[in-house]
Parts: C-alpha cells; structure tokens; sequence
C-alpha cells in the first residue's frame, strides 16, 4: 500500500532545530525527486524544499535557504528535513511528497516555533 508517514515535529523555541522524517511505501522511492511542503494556518500547502532521486542536487524556498537542509536515505526510503535556526513563520504541519502526480497525502507533522 502506498503511503508516506511524516515524524519529527514538535514545539521548539525560536532558534531551535529539529529533524523531520518521511518515510515511504509502496512505490520505487529511489527513482522520484522528494519535496517537503507546509501548511500554516489559514494558508495554502507552500513549497520548502525538494531533492533530487539520487540525493546529489537539493533546492530550497528563500525563506529557508541557509536554515534547513533536505537530504535522503534510498536504502531507508526516508527523506530528512533538518530545521535549524527556527523562526516562529516556520509554525506549520510539513508534509513531503513526490512531484505530480501527488501519492496520497500523509497525515503531516506538526511544528510549532514560539517567540
């Protein structure tokens, strides 16, 4: 069954880190590019991150370039999203998915940076 389960989040505070997970099933991991979204309240799904099917070219929004890093583990097929210098407009459930079309949506994982 296909399905990608996000871990990781919680309530940090300002300048605080933390490392999301995503884990994949049910489908060839290794040959798609990843991406990680978020949605904050009142907001539409917003793009933070992508890296490519091998792991060699990673890409970032501008609000989080310098801060988060994405990377990935083929053999675990798990991509990884490490947040440093959090901000609290970095509040938001993160989800990741492959380009479209979109597997089904995960449930997310919730971050919440207090100032």
């Amino acid at each position: 069954q296909v399905a990608l389960v996000e871990s990781g989040g919680g309530l940090v505070h300002t300048g605080g880190s933390l490392r999301l997970s995503c884990a994949a099933f049910g489908f060839d991991f290794s040959s798609y590019a990843m991406t990680w979204y978020r949605q904050a309240p009142g907001r539409g799904r917003d793009y933070v991150a992508s890296i490519t099917s091998d792991g060699s070219i990673p890409t970032y929004a501008e609000s989080v370039k310098g801060r988060f890093t994405i990377s990935r583990d083929n053999a675990k097929n798990t991509v990884y999203l490490q947040m440093n210098s959090l901000k609290p407009e970095d509040t938001a459930v993160y989800y990741c998915n492959r380009p479209r079309p979109y597997l089904d949506w995960g449930q997310g994982t919730q971050v919440t940076v207090s100032s």
